[in-house]
């Protein structure tokens, strides 16, 4: 069995398992998002021995690439012993820091509710506690279809033995109008992957308790439900504000569970954003323009974007024009989900990274 290797640590790849994966499985960190090989953040080079690029697609990975030896961890597998470091700026994390091991488990459905429209929660019990951090997520694997999906969790980390995703109506998709919004129930078992991604809210040691704004769109406010309750709970009287941008009020849900957090915590402020509806009841118009119309600087704050690319990169350069550190802007973008190979659905996009 090959093993692969980055920094100091080295782990065994079973077969049918990517570099990444083998990595994640045994609890070793590496950089990654997407886990489909659209964003290119797993990016590696290869320092010795080789890897099959499998699916790697070639928008992401060219062919110039390939030959001066990078590849994209999520989809590239080990032929042989294999070294590999990442290719950003984050290589001398690698291998050094641990993160929550990679597991597989079958959860039971335990809750499907309408929360606003086109947009369920659904509530998966597991057999065991998951450890995850606030922001990451799962893979689901979608009944009778081969496919996974993925979904960001609006859980905090003590929050391990009942998942809470947030999740929205895709026309014709396999996970949702297909599954989850056609024929899933209470009681129904799901193979649940996980915890995947890098977004997630900073370790305990790392959090001054210093300003922080989030920006979401659509769905994109389960990750920010978990990580701005963590950063709360840690300190209280912490200012943290949270836009949720969607295009009608139709589409906003969890209205009272935010009014609790703002009644609970003086310096938590929650501002919904509608982009394509007049109401007096709400803001109108673009997370971003309602950010920038009500902060004048950001400097020391730390900044939390997710949902569509388009979002999350105007976001970014909101923040930036209020002079926040690039440093401090984590970003999550929902990205289309790709189907395996074998797979005659159509791509979906995710409701999760």
């Amino acid at each position: 069995m090959p093993r692969v290797s980055v920094g100091s640590s080295s782990v065994e790849a079973p077969p049918g398992q990517s570099v990444l994966e083998s990595l994640l499985r045994a609890g070793v960190w590496m950089p990654s998002s997407c886990n489909q090989g659209t964003c290119g953040t797993c990016k590696v080079k290869v320092l010795s021995g080789s890897v099959d690029h499998r699916d790697s697609p070639l928008e992401t990975l060219p062919a110039e690439q390939r030959d001066a030896g990078l590849a994209l961890a999520c989809q590239s597998h080990p032929t042989c012993d294999v070294e590999v470091t990442p290719a950003g700026p984050t290589s001398a994390r690698a291998g050094e820091a641990r993160t929550h091991p990679l597991r597989d488990l079958t959860a039971t459905i335990t809750g499907v509710e309408d929360v606003a429209r086109d947009t369920r929660r659904v509530l998966l019990a597991l057999p065991e506690p998951l450890a995850f951090s606030a922001g990451q997520y799962v893979e689901l694997e979608v009944p009778r279809t081969g496919e996974r999906r993925q979904f960001s969790l609006a859980n905090t980390a003590t929050e391990d033995r009942v998942l809470e995703l947030h999740v929205r109506l895709v026309e014709g998709g396999a996970a949702t109008q297909r599954w989850l919004f056609a024929d899933a129930a209470c009681g129904d078992e799901v193979r649940v992957t996980g915890p995947l991604g890098d977004f997630r809210a900073p370790e305990p040691e790392a959090d001054d308790g210093g300003p922080m704004v989030l920006l979401g769109g659509g769905t994109g406010l389960a990750p920010l439900l978990g990580i701005v309750r963590t950063a709360l709970e840690r300190h209280p009287d912490r200012e943290a504000v949270l836009y949720h941008g969607v295009r009608h009020a139709a589409d906003l849900y969890d209205r009272e569970r935010l009014v609790d957090l703002e009644n609970r915590f003086a310096g938590f402020r929650f501002v919904p954003v509608l982009s394509r509806e007049e109401t007096r009841a709400y803001r109108t118009g673009y997370v971003t323009d309602a950010f920038l119309a009500d902060v004048s600087s950001a400097r020391g704050w730390t900044g939390w974007l997710c949902g569509s690319p388009a979002l999350v990169e105007s976001g970014a350069a909101a923040f930036k024009r209020r002079r926040m550190a690039p440093r401090l802007i984590h970003r999550e973008k929902f990205t289309a989900a790709v189907p395996s190979p074998t797979s005659l659905t159509s791509p979906l996009t995710s409701t999760g990274a």
